[in-house]
């Protein structure tokens, strides 16, 4: 892992994910690839495009003041780092600079078929990345990668591929526990996982405990807060988006609630 892609807008959640690449980069003794995003804004019956062309060029004059503040700051930060300005759909331009990507950095905030907001890419961004995505809460400040960190497995091909892609993150932690909520366990053992990222120098601890009729999602967030866990390792929608936007589920609960950094394959 040395390529680290970064969401650059100017919201609330612009100093969470800067500080977590920050520290990527450093841990990983990589490179950091800032990628501003300004969305391009449809204004309903502006049939002549004035309010449009008005309202796009507030955003980049927005967007053009927040890098002048950023890259001054990065000239003091002492990692390689690179900018690339773009338009158009957010999460389009992410996945399309994902490439050659290692890591990829955005916020918690989702995407849902009833709010628009340009810059909640989660759920598309996860879905298609090639690269484990490091979503994190608007409140969190950098990413502890020498720390604990909780990888919630229930094995299943997101859960799976959510290991293979942190493997080299997780050699890095001071210690990993394998987490199974046994309610909804299936697909590939816990034993299994272990043996698989031992062959990585991961040695992981197994745990295992019930829901008792929680939610998993609830389960695992308060194993995270009890280990002081720095970052949690998971699989993401392994029920399909749809279906989790509409019922819910473990991926959309973890989004919403986090309160520490999550990193996500599908």
């Amino acid at each position: 892992m040395k390529t680290v892609l970064l969401l650059v807008h100017q919201d609330e959640g612009q100093e969470a994910r800067l500080q977590a690449a920050l520290d990527l980069v450093r841990a990983l003794d990589g490179h950091l690839k800032c990628l501003d995003v300004t969305p391009v804004m449809v204004v309903a019956g502006d049939d002549g495009g004035v309010a449009q062309a008005m309202v796009q060029a507030e955003a980049q004059k927005l967007e053009a003041a927040n890098r002048i503040a950023l890259t001054a700051r990065l000239t003091h930060e002492d990692i390689a780092w690179d900018w690339s300005d773009t338009r158009g759909d957010v999460a389009g331009c992410l996945l399309a600079a994902a490439g050659l990507a290692d890591l990829l950095v955005i916020n918690c905030k989702r995407d849902s078929f009833l709010r628009v907001e340009p810059h909640a890419v989660a759920n598309a961004v996860v879905l298609a990345a090639r690269c484990p995505v490091v979503a994190v809460p608007d409140e969190a400040r950098g990413f502890d990668v020498g720390g604990h960190a909780l990888v919630a497995w229930d094995g299943s091909e997101p859960a799976m591929a959510a290991v293979r892609a942190a493997a080299p993150l997780l050699r890095r932690a001071g210690s990993v526990a394998l987490f199974t909520v046994e309610d909804k366990a299936k697909g590939a053992s816990a034993e299994a996982a272990a043996a698989y990222l031992s062959r990585h120098g991961v040695h992981a601890v197994i745990e295992q405990v019930s829901a008792r009729g929680q939610r998993p999602d609830a389960v695992i967030l308060q194993a995270c807060a009890d280990q002081h866990a720095s970052y949690c390792v998971m699989g993401a929608y392994g029920h399909g988006r749809l279906r989790e936007d509409l019922f819910g589920g473990v991926t959309r609960g973890m989004l919403d609630a986090a309160r520490l950094p999550l990193v996500l394959a599908h």
